[in-house]
């Protein structure tokens, strides 16, 4: 039946609205919308194409809708000059950011472990900014060659323009994300990495800052949405865990999967409980991390993820 089609396509669709917004919140509405659009012109669809092309089709062309209501989404880092330890605090409102989003809402399942692999790593928080400056035809563009597959004669018939024009625009958007230096690479952590995160938890959980700051590059970047303020560089960046930033001293790490990345639920002692204080995503080179983002809304990210928001005083994990 239709709705069994339309509802086992949704994580796929999901996944392709919150790359082209850049927000889990806004995919849940565009792909409400999509199907509500899909429904209402089921008699229209001839069969030319596979249905899930139609339903991305449809999709695509409310996400460009929306963007055109609204601005990029940033991450921190794309906003202002690094800053310092001891700077005030500003935050923006939600709206402004990139948010996390779980890998089970946009990775559908009924797919072979390359494609899977492709669709997992175009989720990463760094892929999805650069994405998020690219015009949003363009954006499209992308997504629906690299990431989904389409064909060049399909995006034209999307977007109701030519193949030489779809070209155009993909050779720009892949030339924008060259610049940089991201692609869509293996998404399998290695053995060394995978010590270095059982590293992380135990630095963290230890609160030795000296020792977590050691498995940074020396041009990792902190970040702390809603907050403007981002931190660069070992030094920095242990100068906040050990100042303002003291108060995470005995949190818990419970991991999550967020962003196609590491993750991990952040939960810092209040009283009797662990209390729901970030939602922390790392991106890794070969040997050390490279960004550690703390997602700071944890009464609306938490639940997304199916996280308690309180957890015993003994709760938490090392891999």
């Amino acid at each position: 039946m239709l709705t069994d089609e339309l509802e086992r396509l949704r994580p796929s669709l999901f996944g392709h609205c919150y790359r082209m917004l850049g927000s889990p919140a806004e995919a849940d509405d565009a792909v409400q919308e999509t199907l509500a659009k899909a429904w209402s012109a089921r008699g229209s669809f001839e069969g030319r194409s596979e249905r899930s092309t139609w339903l991305h089709r449809i999709a695509t062309h409310v996400c460009i809708d929306q963007l055109r209501a609204r601005g990029r989404r940033h991450l921190p880092v794309q906003d202002h000059p690094a800053g310092t330890a001891t700077d005030e605090l500003v935050a923006r409102s939600s709206e402004h950011w990139i948010e996390p989003v779980p890998d089970g809402a946009a990775l559908p399942g009924d797919v072979d472990p390359e494609r899977r692999a492709v669709l997992r790593q175009s989720l990463r928080l760094a892929f999805v900014a650069a994405v998020q400056r690219l015009p949003a035809r363009q954006r499209a563009v992308l997504l629906l060659k690299d990431v989904l597959g389409f064909s060049a004669d399909e995006i034209a018939e999307t977007l109701g323009t030519t193949r030489p024009a779809v070209n155009s625009a993909l050779q720009r958007a892949r030339a924008s994300l060259a610049a940089t230096q991201l692609g869509l690479a293996d998404p399998e952590m290695t053995k060394a990495q995978r010590s270095l995160v059982e590293e992380y938890v135990d630095a963290f959980h230890d609160y030795d800052i000296d020792r977590l700051v050691g498995l940074l590059t020396e041009e990792a970047r902190m970040s702390m949405p809603p907050y403007t303020l981002w931190l660069e560089g070992p030094r920095a960046i242990g100068a906040w865990f050990l100042g303002k930033g003291a108060a995470c001293r005995g949190s818990r790490l419970v991991p999550t999967a967020a962003c196609g990345s590491v993750a991990f639920a952040q939960y810092k002692p209040v009283g009797a409980e662990l209390r729901a204080w970030s939602l922390v995503v790392l991106e890794l080179s070969d040997h050390r991390i490279t960004t550690m983002t703390h997602f700071l809304d944890v009464e609306t990210l938490f639940p997304r993820f199916g996280l308690e928001l309180a957890l015993p005083r003994d709760a938490g994990t090392r891999l």
